[in-house]
C-alpha cells in the first residue's frame, strides 16, 4: 500500500469529516436536534482518540494559530492532563473542559475546522458494527434521548463505513510502521502535551 504524504492524507481526512458532518446533520434535522441552550457541554466529555492521522491533522491546525494562543492552549492542556490523571486515580471519570474550548459558556472550539471525529459525531444516535460482527449502539446525548423517547425506530448514524474509511486512511498515512508503533489512546490534551505524533 502506497504511503500518503501528509498533505494528501489531510485532504482525504477532511473529505471523511465532511461525510461525518453530513450524516450527523441528516439525523439531527430529522429529530430536530439543536445544541442551543443545552445545559451540558460536550467539551466537558472525556474522550480518547485513536488515530495518528487525526492527531497529526489536529497539530496542522494548531501550528496555524498565533504563537501566544498556542502557548495558552498548551498550558491548559498540561493542566487538563494533571487534573485528569488525579481524577482517574480516584476511580472517577474526568469532567474537565477541553483545552481547545475558547468559550466555556458556549462550547466554542478554537480549532473547529480541525476538530476530531468524536467531536463531530457525538450527540445523535449512532451505531457501529465491529469486525467480529458485534453491533454496538449509542443512544446519543441526554437531549437527543429526550427527543427520541417514544420513537419506535429513531434515526441512527451508521459509523461503520466511516470508521472503515478512517482505518484505511490511517494505514496509508502511517505506512509499514503502523504495527510497530504504540497504540494511540489519548485525550486531545495529551495529544497537545505530547506534541505532533512521531511515526518512526
Amino acid at each position: 500500500m502506497k504511503k500518503l504524504t501528509p498533505k494528501a492524507a489531510f485532504r482525504k481526512l477532511a473529505a471523511i469529516y465532511d461525510k461525518m458532518v453530513d450524516r450527523y446533520n441528516d439525523v439531527a434535522e430529522t429529530i430536530d436536534m439543536k445544541c442551543d441552550g443545552c445545559t451540558d457541554n460536550c467539551c466537558l466529555s472525556f474522550f480518547q482518540h485513536h488515530t495518528y492521522v487525526e492527531w497529526a491533522y489536529m497539530w496542522e491546525g494548531l501550528n496555524q494559530l498565533p504563537a501566544d494562543r498556542l502557548e495558552a492552549i498548551k498550558a491548559k492542556a498540561q493542566e487538563y492532563v494533571e487534573q485528569g490523571q488525579m481524577t482517574l486515580a480516584r476511580g472517577q471519570r474526568p469532567h474537565i473542559m477541553c483545552p481547545l474550548n475558547i468559550d466555556e459558556n458556549q462550547g466554542i472550539c478554537g480549532l473547529y475546522k480541525h476538530r476530531l471525529m468524536i467531536c463531530r459525531m457525538h450527540g445523535v444516535p449512532n451505531m457501529l458494527v465491529k469486525p467480529t460482527g458485534q453491533e454496538i449502539r449509542f443512544p446519543g446525548c441526554y437531549r437527543c434521548q429526550e427527543l427520541t423517547e417514544g420513537m419506535d425506530t429513531p434515526p441512527v448514524v451508521d459509523r461503520t463505513p466511516l470508521y472503515k474509511d478512517l482505518v484505511m486512511l490511517e494505514m496509508q498515512f502511517v505506512g509499514k510502521n503502523l504495527r510497530q508503533l504504540p497504540k494511540v489512546d489519548h485525550t486531545i490534551a495529551e495529544m497537545i502535551v505530547l506534541g505532533p505524533p512521531k511515526l518512526r
